[in-house]
């Protein structure tokens, strides 16, 4: 019965929290297709990396990976 009412309870709070905000995406970050300014990173490894080096005959793709593990 305890861990009913506990449950509940939880429940309950979890349904009064503040509601959702919507984020506008055009204003985050770069935009598909938009031109990104050069660059030089260095990977885990200590090999650095710039926009020339990763570009091929078509561009680049960049993306960014949040990871939850770091």
């Amino acid at each position: 019965m305890k861990a009913l009412t506990a449950s509940l309870f939880l429940l309950g709070l979890l349904t009064q929290a503040a509601p959702h905000t919507r984020v506008d995406l055009s204003k985050v970050g770069p935009q598909v297709g938009q031109r990104v300014p050069d660059f030089s990173l260095t990977d885990q490894a200590g090999k650095t990396w710039t926009l020339q080096s990763v570009m091929g005959p078509k561009g680049a793709m960049l993306v960014f990976f949040r990871s939850a593990d770091w």
